[in-house]
């Protein structure tokens, strides 16, 4: 039983982790990559979906991105939710791939950038944080409930900070390579 929560509280501090790496990677750093656009939400006859879903999206060259869509009407939609987006680049179409060309980065723009990585960890550490506090009240429920003695609520709920230890250790290396790579020039 308390193996259960605390295999839960582990599953559920991966997944904020997870879900840090992935907003990372969208966060332009003055090379190209797929993954600024991968996630850009499209409207595609009238639903948004991910730009992945529908166009072939890689980086040739370390200054450019290209998008070519499986449907070509849907050059005009991928355009317009690129100029709307956040990326502020603009896109240029030759009437089967769409370019994105990334320019260098400002100093100015990239301690924006770190200031941007800095909240998003601090915000997967709060994940984190709550995810043991969650855990940590089940654990507290079995006791009273008596369902696990005192003893056992100490050790899982060591065992439980060990964990989120590990998990924002994670966080912090993620946090940092992001960082190094935004203030590479």
């Amino acid at each position: 039983m308390v193996e259960d929560w605390l295999v839960e509280g582990d599953n559920r501090m991966r997944g904020a982790v997870k879900t840090l790496e992935e907003d990372l990677a969208a966060i332009r750093t003055g090379r190209a990559s797929p993954a600024l656009v991968e996630r850009l939400e499209v409207d595609y006859y009238g639903t948004r979906t991910p730009l992945q879903q529908i166009a072939n999206i890689s980086a040739p060259e370390p200054r450019l991105v290209t998008i070519k869509p499986f449907d070509p009407s849907t050059m005009k939609d991928i355009e317009r939710a690129i100029q709307v987006s956040d990326l502020g680049l603009t896109p240029s179409n030759d009437g089967k791939i769409i370019r994105l060309s990334i320019p260098p980065l400002t100093e100015e723009r990239r301690h924006e950038l770190v200031k941007l990585v800095r909240s998003r960890a601090e915000e997967a550490r709060v994940a984190v944080r709550n995810v043991r506090r969650d855990v940590q009240n089940e654990l507290r429920d079995l006791e009273k409930e008596k369902e696990i003695s005192e003893d056992e609520l100490y050790r899982s709920e060591e065992r439980l900070q060990k964990l989120t230890d590990d998990h924002v250790e994670a966080i912090n290396a993620v946090s940092e390579k992001k960082e190094a790579e935004v203030l590479e020039v």
